[in-house]
């Protein structure tokens, strides 16, 4: 408990503002550069691309989950990153020849697309896009920073604990996606909520 103490004090003192989804969009210029954009709809499961195919284009989520994974030497995925509605999809590839990564759709998604010229000419020729952008990595910076001191906790319960202070309560379903953003397991997670509703069902009944 003292390990999780100061470990949490390591997350509070850096970083104090609650990590909120719509935070991470205040500025969100950039996306406006897809206006108009290609639309494809992508179906639960399918890859959008794939480890060492070339970088054309660049993506915006509009709605569903898609992660970008690294496939292991035994066969299963690593998961890097899940791009939900309003983030941009593998940005990073932005400035290489091939892709590092497979992208896989975690549910059916919309992703607009544009050819990745285009996409840095307009960020060259918009100086408050390119602004937005970087805030809005730097947000997410924050965000991979935060979920790294809640991977040291070894605790479930520590875990949970870090993460809703961090966070906003997730929407009904939406459970499952915190389970993997704190590195446990399903079942483990719904184990924890199930101590706690009935912990909560003992005080009021006391």
């Amino acid at each position: 408990m003292l390990a999780f103490y100061f470990t949490f004090q390591t997350i509070t003192q850096h970083y104090p503002m609650r990590i909120n989804q719509r935070m991470i969009f205040i500025m969100s210029d950039w996306i406006d550069i897809f206006e108009g954009a290609s639309l494809s709809k992508v179906a639960k499961g399918a890859a959008m691309f794939r480890q060492a195919d070339q970088v054309r284009l660049m993506y915006l989520v509009r709605s569903g989950a898609v992660a970008l994974e690294r496939p292991l030497t035994d066969g299963a995925p690593l998961t890097l990153h899940v791009a939900t509605a309003g983030m941009a999809l593998a940005e990073a590839s932005l400035f290489a020849e091939t892709y590092h990564c497979d992208a896989v759709a975690r549910s059916d998604a919309e992703v607009a697309s544009l050819p990745r010229a285009r996409f840095l000419t307009a960020i060259r020729n918009r100086p408050d896009a390119a602004l937005s952008l970087i805030e809005t990595h730097a947000k997410e910076v924050q965000a991979q920073r935060a979920r790294i001191e809640i991977l040291r906790l070894r605790r479930v319960a520590d875990r949970l604990d870090a993460w809703l202070d961090l966070h906003d309560a997730p929407s009904k379903g939406e459970w499952i996606n915190v389970a993997e953003q704190i590195g446990v397991s399903t079942p483990a997670l719904y184990r924890e909520l199930a101590k706690r509703r009935d912990y909560a069902r003992n005080q009021i009944v006391s």
